[in-house]
């Protein structure tokens, strides 16, 4: 068997804070079954709702919603994903560790984002007898395998006497635009609930001066700090809190406005008028 060895595991206590990400939402009581699984093994772990409310089965949106807070925890952190479309089939559920942050989820793209984002996450499969005693579920792992395993690792056994081999996680392509000679293609990874198109750019993808940004029927040619910079209705281009570049609208949503959906291309390239960027 593969053991796992980790430096955070051994100084820092593992399943003190679980933080759970499901498409479950809230009034069938699923997410409350996983809660009382975890609350029977380790009474004293401090269980967080991340969110519930993912779209069922949309597996992006939850590796974006994870790349939003997953390195903020202590480490020690235990992050359960479970938006599993493909529960019961013969896709491996994995015990991941990357930067001393713990994470359980189905190997579906889940990963993606921290695979992305991280300097080294070492995943291994989970194995086949890591579930509840009492009782498995092929449609509910999130209660019968995710939930049980963050239990028994908050409540103290090792991370190796539930795993077998290393797996590999790859981050999807979306994650990173690419660059030609006089142009970089990017593209929307998600948009927020105010209507902002969050894009896979950051600033220095743009060029130090003579850029136009491309997106559907925008154009865009000025970086501005925030939404105060540009009148009431007006678009604008700025750099988010998720440190990428962003396509808003202000008072409104850009989406709406220009038809902007996820996964739409957003193109910079070069242009010799002049343009502003954000002041250092």
């Amino acid at each position: 068997m593969n053991r796992v060895r980790s430096p955070s595991h051994r100084s820092t206590r593992l399943g003190l804070w679980i933080t759970l990400l499901t498409d479950f939402g809230t009034r069938d009581g699923w997410v409350a079954a996983m809660k009382g699984v975890i609350a029977t093994l380790a009474p004293s772990a401090r269980v967080v709702d991340a969110g519930h409310e993912i779209t069922p089965g949309d597996v992006f949106a939850a590796a974006w919603a994870l790349s939003q807070y997953w390195s903020l925890w202590p480490c020690g952190t235990i992050h359960v994903i479970v938006v599993d479309p493909e529960v019961g089939s013969s896709r491996a559920a994995l015990l991941a560790e990357a930067e001393g942050r713990w994470f359980l989820a189905p190997d579906n793209g889940a990963l993606s984002a921290v695979a992305a984002e991280c300097t080294s996450l070492r995943a291994w499969r989970l194995r086949p007898d890591a579930h509840r005693p009492e009782g498995y579920s092929n449609t509910f792992h999130g209660r019968d395998v995710f939930a049980w395993v963050a239990g028994r690792l908050a409540a103290g056994t090792r991370p190796a006497n539930f795993v077998t081999d290393p797996h590999p996680v790859q981050p999807w392509p979306s994650w990173h635009p690419v660059r030609r000679s006089n142009e970089v293609i990017g593209q929307v990874l998600h948009i927020d609930r105010f209507g902002n198109a969050i894009t896979n750019l950051q600033p220095h993808d743009l060029p130090p001066t003579g850029w136009e940004l491309c997106c559907g029927p925008l154009r865009v040619r000025t970086l501005a700090r925030t939404y105060s910079e540009v009148a009431p209705g007006r678009p604008l281009l700025y750099l988010g809190s998720a440190g990428r570049l962003e396509i808003g609208v202000r008072n409104g949503s850009a989406a709406e406005r220009y038809g902007i959906r996820r996964g739409q291309i957003v193109r910079v390239h070069h242009d010799p008028r002049p343009t502003k960027r954000i002041a250092p």
